[in-house]
Order: C-alpha cells, then sequence, then structure tokens
C-alpha cells in the first residue's frame, strides 16, 4: 500500500475515467470502502482535480525511473556489444543472463564415477 502524499504517476485508466495519462499526481486519502474498487484518492495539480483510482493505474515514480534507466543501459550494452563486435556479451545481453549459468551446471554434473562414489563415502562419514 502506497503512502499518503507519495509522488505517483497515472500510467492507465482502466475505469474509463478521463484519467490524464501520464501526468504526476499525490496521493490524498485512501478510500477504505470495501464496497468500491478505488483504492486512493489522488490529487493532479496541473489540472487542479482529485481522482478516485485503483491501484493498478497508479504507479511510483521512482519505480518508473528506474525501469527507463534499466532499459537504457541495456539498450546501451548493446549498442556497445555491436559496435565492438562482442558476440558473447550480445547474447548474454539477449539471453538475460541465463548463459553464465549453464556452463557451471555442466561442470558439476561431469563427474567420473570414482569421485562421486568418494564423495558419498566422505559425506557418509559426517
Amino acid at each position: 500500500m502506497l503512502r499518503l502524499g507519495q509522488k505517483v504517476i497515472i500510467v492507465a485508466d482502466s475505469f474509463e475515467q478521463n484519467l490524464p495519462v501520464g501526468e504526476y499526481g499525490y496521493i490524498i486519502a485512501y478510500d477504505r470502502n470495501a464496497d468500491n474498487v478505488f483504492d486512493y484518492v489522488v490529487r493532479i495539480p496541473k489540472i487542479n482535480k482529485h481522482f478516485f483510482v485503483c491501484g493498478a493505474d497508479i504507479e511510483l515514480e521512482e519505480v518508473l525511473i528506474q525501469q527507463e534507466v534499466d532499459r537504457l543501459e541495456r539498450e546501451a550494452l548493446i549498442d556497445f556489444a555491436l559496435a565492438t563486435r562482442n558476440e558473447e556479451l550480445f547474447r548474454r545481453i539477449m539471453n538475460g543472463e541465463e548463459q553464465e549459468e549453464e556452463p557451471v551446471e555442466a561442470a558439476k554434473e561431469v563427474q567420473s564415477q570414482a569421485d562421486f562414489i568418494k564423495q558419498v563415502n566422505l559425506k557418509a562419514w559426517i
């Protein structure tokens, strides 16, 4: 639940209330009525109005800024990988860092039968 006074940005208009999507506002109250779908009352200073909004229609400003930073960082890394023709970096960025974990697991699986028996015997003594 968001705190009173937090700066939020309207990201959607689920119930078609003509919300100013993309504008910022401040949470000024909670709507505690269980029969109501709206969670917050948000004041939009630019148009000098209050709106009842549900939680899915608003997002914290900090979260949106962090998402934009992550997107720009990823695009910059892709551009760098393409400019330097670094195929490994490009694949790692495009696959979501999953490629680094796979060789480690494969190395653990490749083990001789004698080594496996030694490990089992050592654990049995402990």
